[in-house]
């Protein structure tokens, strides 16, 4: 029987093929748990999970909080607001703090890149990446390509088409790696302003046209703009964004008849997809939120020991 050998989980790029399937597989294992009249399992009796959460979140900090629940486990969520560091303290003290009060599993968001890696360099505990600025965002990767999995029936050679902010989007980053190793081909849409010089080396098809660069496509994946990371806007209006990359009908019927429609959240309505899209008979988005809860508790559960 196999057993997860990582301590933690940073990233999808050091992930192999083998991996990402037997985290999967775990994760379906622990989805009937989500529906069942009294949801919940004694496996993480007696663990203590830490939320360490640096960037707003809702789906995240709420599933990861969820999943830790489910599996029994003691959950404690921290924010920046009240936190020692708003005092002052750095974060790997406010981090060696909380570990001596003996956590198992730290998740932690942090708006720098890279944040995670030191944590798990410097403590005992497994942690897990929640997210770091614009690198990487695994846990998300993980439930999407399970999203797509259970809608499709498979990775292995469908056409996946991300389009939005890709240079600023850590679920863009970690979902062509993560795709990439499944078998799929991932094209990157989006305006020149947007799109990260270089990106052709990660293996990908880039298209600057939202029409040519999603014809083909299996799976279309929407991209939120991240109007807290850009700085100088890469566009003059959010109208004349959503005129050249907004997902719309129009755009979906020179589309695949059995097109999938997948987004990361928030969704801005309006701008990078409309809502008769993100609403219709084509969306998986509520799934991925349901599938986050299970890939969540998966992880917890194999960092934990299982297997």
């Amino acid at each position: 029987m196999m057993k997860f050998e990582r301590k933690d989980l940073l990233g999808i790029e050091d992930l192999s093929r083998k991996e990402i399937e037997f985290i999967l597989h775990t994760a379906r294992t622990l989805n009937e748990v989500s529906n069942r009249a009294v949801k919940k399992l004694p496996t993480l009796r007696g663990k203590t999970v830490i939320n360490l959460f640096f960037e707003s979140s809702t789906r995240t900090r709420t599933s990861f909080e969820i999943a830790g629940k489910r599996l029994s486990a003691d959950v404690i969520n921290i924010s920046k607001s009240g936190s020692s560091i708003e005092k002052g303290e750095n974060l790997l003290d406010t981090a060696k703090n909380l570990e001596a009060m003996g956590p198992d599993i730290i998740v932690c968001r942090h708006s720098s890149a890279g944040v995670p890696w030191v944590l798990a360099k410097n403590l005992k505990a497994s942690v897990i990446n929640a997210g770091d600025g614009a690198h990487e965002h695994p846990t998300q990767a993980l439930l999407d390509i399970m999203t797509v999995q259970d809608a499709k029936g498979k990775t292995d050679g469908l056409n996946i088409s991300i389009v939005g902010d890709i240079a600023h989007s850590r679920v863009a980053r970690s979902n062509i790696y993560g795709f990439l190793k499944m078998g799929a081909k991932v094209t990157v849409v989006a305006p020149y302003t947007m799109m990260p010089h270089g990106i052709e080396k990660m293996g990908v098809r880039v298209s600057h046209q939202l029409q040519e660069g999603v014809r083909d496509a299996d799976v279309i994946m929407m991209l939120r703009i991240q109007q807290e990371r850009l700085g100088l806007a890469p566009f003059s209006t959010l109208r004349e964004y959503s005129q050249l990359y907004g997902l719309n009908l129009s755009v979906l019927k020179n589309c695949k008849k059995d097109v999938v429609i997948m987004h990361p959240g928030p969704v801005n309505r309006g701008v990078e997809i409309d809502a008769q899209v993100a609403d219709g008979p084509y969306s998986v988005i509520l799934t991925q939120v349901t599938n986050g809860v299970s890939v969540r508790m998966a992880l917890l559960y194999l960092l934990a020991g299982g297997k």
